[in-house]
């Protein structure tokens, strides 16, 4: 494939912020694209095909999939974007609304990942980027579910790299930061809240949104997974932006006393 015809792409989760940022940029570089929205929008944005799915959902997935294929007989590439946040403390969560958003952040991405890989297989290559963020390898207090389910993308996206190199397929990371999108106005509130933890829980909530308003632009993101999704020699992980780049190599050569230490008095916690 040439440099203005790159294939196919799908991107979950692509209706708004990283996801329409990324459809996009990819769309720019020469992928036809594909976009995924949980509700019905219009039919394309921006020259980006875009279809109704619901990660949770095994036949939403099925039938994204087959209508993708039906168009164009492949798919190259998926970016795996959809996902909700949560904000609150650990357990001011019921295991309902833990297993809830573990469904979409989590399962979302093995449903998705299971139902095309069985395409990338036959053609022989194939490229998955999954998004994940920097609260994927450090510790996040009062986003300790969110972080969870970051954490096991993680684990999930390396260790299925390795099984599916031999099919020419790779599985990537791409980790921002704080980014300027609605993540904050859309993040879940425990369906269990505690007063013990009303007045931590608020003042989280001031420091994500002044870090939301100084951090990257979604295109910032969009930028590295274009990189990520057509770079000949993969990295497992890309780091987007220069915030999240400072905290990977912080996290891998601070001592971790250090590191903690650092950690709670960014975010206002006693030391």
């Amino acid at each position: 494939m040439s440099k203005t015809n790159l294939g196919v792409a799908l991107v979950t989760g692509a209706s708004t912020g990283i996801g329409r940022a990324t459809a996009k940029a990819l769309q720019n570089a020469g992928f036809r694209v594909f976009g995924t929205s949980r509700r019905a929008v219009a039919e394309t944005i921006d020259g980006i095909t875009m279809l109704t799915c619901d990660v949770t959902d095994d036949a939403s997935v099925a039938k994204l999939v087959d209508d993708v294929l039906a168009e164009t007989g492949r798919i190259d590439l998926l970016v795996n974007n959809a996902g909700m946040g949560l904000l609150g403390g650990a357990e001011e969560s019921s295991s309902a609304q833990a297993q809830s958003l573990f469904d979409v952040n989590v399962f979302g991405v093995f449903r998705v990942t299971n139902a095309v890989l069985p395409i990338m297989r036959r053609q022989g290559k194939g490229r998955i980027v999954n998004l994940s963020s920097v609260q994927g390898f450090i510790p996040a207090p009062y986003f300790a579910l969110y972080s969870s389910t970051k954490h096991a993308v993680e684990g999930y996206s390396e260790s299925l790299d390795h099984e599916l190199r031999s099919f020419g397929i790779r599985v990537v990371l791409v980790e921002p930061a704080y980014t300027r999108t609605s993540f904050e106005d859309s993040l879940a509130r425990p369906d269990q809240l505690l007063d013990i933890y009303d007045t931590a829980r608020a003042g989280m909530k001031v420091a994500v949104r002044k870090a939301m308003e100084k951090g990257d632009a979604p295109e910032v993101v969009a930028k590295t997974v274009l990189a990520a999704a057509t770079d000949p020699a993969p990295k497992r992980r890309y780091a987007a932006g220069k915030m999240a780049r400072q905290v990977s190599f912080l996290r891998r050569f601070v001592p971790a006393s250090a590191f903690d230490k650092s950690l709670r008095k960014q975010l206002g916690l006693p030391l």
